[in-house]
């Protein structure tokens, strides 16, 4: 997979220790975006999942998982594996898309589909400049929500987490 970074013990990629693992390339070119260097998907490094999981294990002290970018949901595949390897550590998953969770449900390929029913929490959304807020936990723009994946498949419609 294509990888613009790894972080160990990240506070700021969702709730407690996490493992965020940041992916190369992203369609969604947000202005503002606070990796721009993500967006090319010739760049960063490419790196062997199984590795990556090696990585993510190698903290005991990890709390979850965070998929992010870049975008995670342009190399679904690898990501769900990532995902897949989290739960059966016993971590959460997070993850932040451009996309919405409902372009997700309704236009997502079978791969993005099963990333996404391997997520705890989606962080959806484009990031806005013009909605930029610094006052809302785990997100950069006021557009984007944080989606109980879970309880949303289970009741047929979004399930936000409160603020």
């Amino acid at each position: 997979m294509r990888i613009y970074g790894l972080v160990q013990d990240s506070i700021v990629d969702g709730p407690g220790l996490r493992f965020a693992c940041f992916v190369q390339g992203c369609p969604h070119r947000c202005p503002g975006c606070h990796n721009p260097d993500s967006h090319n998907s010739s760049g960063g490094k490419e790196m062997d999942v199984e590795q990556v999981i090696q990585t993510m294990r190698s903290n005991p002290l990890t709390d979850g998982l965070t998929l992010s970018g870049g975008e995670p949901m342009e190399q679904a595949k690898e990501c769900l594996r990532l995902a897949q390897a989290a739960h059966g550590a016993g971590l959460n998953v997070w993850c932040y898309t451009g996309y919405t969770y409902e372009f997700l449900r309704k236009a997502g390929t079978p791969e993005q589909n099963a990333l996404l029913e391997a997520i705890d929490v989606l962080v959806d959304g484009p990031f806005l400049l013009e909605e930029r807020t610094l006052s809302l936990p785990w997100r950069g723009s006021r557009n984007q929500r944080l989606i109980h994946v879970p309880a949303s498949l289970a009741a047929g419609a979004v399930i936000t987490l409160p603020d």
